[in-house]
């Protein structure tokens, strides 16, 4: 084989192998037409916000959910991570919502001041305690178990709550499993 020819082979080599991988990479960008969800409406994110903000609201110590973005994490939550059924159950939970605050309050959630808000919540979380602990196992969750336990993610998993309402250490050192504990002391992030 000649020099020519064996440079031809090797470029033809080396071009196929380039051209191969990005019609494999191709694979891993993200589909842009499905980007956009149609699972929430418009006010949705500013609801979640405020049903974060009741659950978890602002202290002297940290601030509340709603400045951490709960509502926002939350939605992304249940797009990209909750199976059908659960997101259906947390879409009709907010629709629920609404209605009760509708019929009970004659405004909208996210008008109610914030002891409103309380009321309503709270009498939504006893009833999914009840409804938890009395439900079979292949049943589905209550709707504002799934909106609390979100709720509560969001919130610890953002960077207010994990330097705010926790202790933080960002370069921890050895584990030591039985650290001290006194009662309204922060727990470690």
């Amino acid at each position: 084989m000649d020099r020519r020819q064996a440079l031809y082979q090797t470029s033809l080599l080396l071009g196929g192998t380039i051209i191969g991988a990005e019609a494999i990479l191709s694979g891993c960008s993200p589909n842009q037409s499905s980007a956009k969800s149609t699972l929430f409406q418009a006010g949705d994110e500013a609801l979640l916000d405020d049903i974060a903000d009741t659950i978890l609201p602002d202290t002297t110590d940290s601030p509340g959910a709603k400045q951490a973005g709960a509502g926002a994490f939350m939605m992304l939550m249940v797009q990209d991570c909750y199976e059908e059924r659960e997101q259906k159950i947390v879409v009709e939970g907010l629709k629920k919502i609404q209605t009760e605050s509708q019929s009970k309050f004659k405004n909208t959630f996210t008008a109610l001041n914030a002891v409103q808000r309380y009321e309503l919540l709270s009498a939504d979380d006893k009833t999914a305690a009840e409804y938890e602990g009395s439900k079979a196992a292949d049943t589905p969750p209550h709707y504002f178990t799934l909106i609390k336990q979100l709720a509560t993610f969001a919130y610890f998993s953002s960077e207010i709550g994990m330097t705010k309402a926790l202790r933080y250490n960002p370069i921890p050192g050895r584990f030591d499993g039985c650290v001290e504990y006194a009662v309204g002391e922060k727990a470690w992030a």
